[in-house]
């Protein structure tokens, strides 16, 4: 072997050595997080199923294990879809992440897996209307530490904008998960406009009856414009 090959081998086993252990440390840490995440739902599902059937029996409340990486809760109206990607990720260099000393002081402390929560309407899936829309409304950051912090529109937000002090433990999921039902369930439906829906074709009408093709979603109303959750969306 040449003293080419041989820098060459020893560069591949260093990114081994370091790189590819921690991409592995995180995504173990990140399904560990999940995993709680789906024990933390159950419970809360099982909990305020009891307690909103006392209020309404109408009012539906549970919880889904979907697969190894996924989960639905339903509360009311809404369902909560969260998914856990596979792979980690790196933050761009140009994130204000990069600016706080965790990460200067070693910049594999960046590298994160990531659970997304999506807010869809319950009827969405109820009637398998496959054109609505669902509202990325959190996206939960877990790194090699198993430190993490959270990117959302719920109040939490101003509290784990920033990577933790300490790992993410079961107390401070079942805060975030009560603050995303919270959120959920304030995040109301607007109807459309009425100049926009004002005037439909026979062609038009038929499509509606078939309710897949009847595309919904809370900041839609029955329209069929695209509609971007912003701070105005989001702002009860």
């Amino acid at each position: 072997m040449s003293d080419i090959q041989e820098k060459q081998k020893q560069t591949i086993l260093k990114l081994l050595t370091e790189k590819s252990v921690m991409k592995q440390d995180v995504f173990t840490n990140t399904i560990g997080v999940f995993t709680l995440l789906k024990e933390v739902a159950k419970e809360r599902m099982d909990e305020l199923s009891v307690d909103a059937s006392k209020i309404d029996r109408r009012i539906t409340v549970n919880y889904k294990d979907v697969s190894p990486q996924s989960m639905q809760i339903k509360v009311a109206g809404d369902i909560l879809d969260f998914y856990m990607h596979s792979n980690v990720f790196e933050f761009d260099h140009a994130h204000p992440m990069f600016k706080t000393g965790y990460i200067k002081n070693n910049e594999l402390n960046s590298f994160c897996g990531i659970i997304n929560v999506y807010n869809f309407l319950a009827d969405s899936y109820k009637y398998n209307r496959l054109n609505d829309l669902g509202y990325l409304i959190a996206r939960i950051f877990v790194n090699r530490e198993k430190k993490f912090f959270i990117e959302t529109k719920t109040q939490i937000g101003y509290k784990f904008m920033n990577f933790s002090e300490a790992p993410l433990t079961k107390e401070m999921l079942t805060e975030i998960m009560n603050e995303l039902i919270i959120f959920a369930v304030q995040f109301d439906l607007f109807t459309p406009p009425y100049d926009s829906v004002k005037q439909v074709s026979v062609s038009e009408m038929q499509e509606k009856q078939n309710s897949a093709s009847l595309r919904t979603g809370k900041r839609l109303g029955y329209g069929s414009g695209t509609v971007n959750l912003n701070e105005e969306d989001v702002n009860l």
